[in-house]
């Protein structure tokens, strides 16, 4: 008898492992279906259905004065500041790569703990003010120089581990035909370490875009606020939410970031957890 109920045994954790996971599926998949149907209802509700189809709230959204200017500061932040990041993390990245200082790790590890403890929120007030203190309030360039500093430490300790697997046999040789440090990383180690380059861009084009605290405590003007902001002010007038331009606009502000992790993904052949190259 025993021997007889161990199939059925078996059967049943087969069953009921899949339907687990039907309906840890189910619940990820009803938001994403949600954000790709609601869009295109004439009047969408919390819940997902099928869409009475219309356009006008993309033609909604495109009259929006704000909706359209917060995409492209959008992507002034998240461009300038990936490219902040990713050229000067590599620099600092190849330094303590390839010069031996004494205290060298236990310096990274300081520098990784305390932005992950002194976070935006923290130093809000320090920040306002040193921003305040040097013209930067309602700047681009303030903000961008705000969240570069706060991402330069994990970005820097990403590189490193991309420099430290280079070759360094490719640098001699270099070296042996006169080129000088900066050329040795452009013409050698850069090529070499493009996914990581190309990692830590997606990973700082991912925290700038989806950043709210920061542009919203140093943009005053609402032309400049970036999509993180501005989402926040599609309401009625009897403050409720505004279903149709939140999905809407929720559609085409999370499109950049997903084409641009599947065109890196696809280019360089690996898939990103967390940040960290597989």
């Amino acid at each position: 008898m025993t021997h007889s109920s161990d199939p059925v045994r078996a059967l049943l954790r087969g069953v009921g492992a899949y339907v687990l996971v039907a309906l840890a599926l189910a619940f990820f998949a009803l938001p994403l279906l949600w954000l790709a149907s609601a869009p295109f209802d004439k009047h969408p509700g919390i819940t997902a259905s099928v869409p009475e189809f219309t356009l006008d709230n993309f033609r909604r959204l495109w009259d929006n004065p704000n909706a359209v200017n917060s995409l492209a500061s959008s992507v002034i932040l998240a461009v300038g500041s990936a490219v902040l990041v990713v050229g000067l993390s590599a620099l600092a990245a190849y330094a303590l790569s390839r010069v031996r200082i004494r205290g060298r790790d236990g310096l990274l590890y300081a520098l990784l703990l305390l932005s992950s403890i002194v976070t935006g929120t923290a130093a809000m007030v320090p920040i306002f003010l040193l921003a305040a203190e040097l013209n930067l309030v309602d700047s681009y360039l303030g903000v961008i120089l705000v969240l570069t500093g706060g991402l330069l430490p994990a970005a820097i300790f990403i590189l490193k581990d991309f420099m430290d697997t280079t070759p360094r046999s490719y640098e001699e040789s270099a070296r042996v035909f006169g080129a000088s440090p900066l050329r040795v990383m452009k013409d050698v180690v850069v090529p070499v370490v493009r996914p990581g380059l190309a990692t830590v861009g997606v990973w700082s084009v991912a925290q700038v875009w989806g950043n709210f605290l920061i542009p919203f405590l140093l943009l005053r003007s609402p032309d400049k606020s970036p999509a993180a902001v501005v989402m926040y002010t599609f309401y009625t007038e009897g403050g409720q939410p505004d279903l149709a331009l939140i999905s809407t606009f929720s559609l085409l502000y999370s499109l950049p970031v997903v084409l641009m992790f599947l065109f890196v993904s696809r280019r360089y052949g690996f898939r990103f957890h967390g940040g960290i190259k597989a």
